[in-house]
């Protein structure tokens, strides 16, 4: 069964605030973020203001799960990864 867009978007919320807050992730959570994000600017039920944030997490996915480090990827990406956290629930 196929995620409606707030199921999508909670999973997402979900990702990122884990990868924030243990400074830690893995491949499959940044394909899983990058299909999130694909799906979510594809629909037309996202609101213009989320689709730069959304854009941002994607390109952020694509670049982590081909990190060699993406632990360190991901903590220098920690600036970033509140801005979208706050963008989310506040654009959402």
């Amino acid at each position: 069964m196929p995620l409606n867009y707030q199921n999508q978007l909670s999973v997402l919320k979900d990702i990122l605030s884990e990868h924030q807050s243990d400074c830690c992730g893995t491949v499959s959570e940044c394909e899983q973020m990058e299909r999130l994000a694909k799906s979510m600017l594809a629909n037309a039920q996202t609101k213009e203001e989320v689709k730069k944030t959304l854009e941002n997490i994607y390109y952020y996915s694509q670049t982590g799960k081909g990190s060699s480090e993406l632990n360190q990827y991901i903590q220098t990406n920690q600036a970033n990864l509140t801005q979208w956290m706050d963008d989310l629930h506040t654009l959402s």
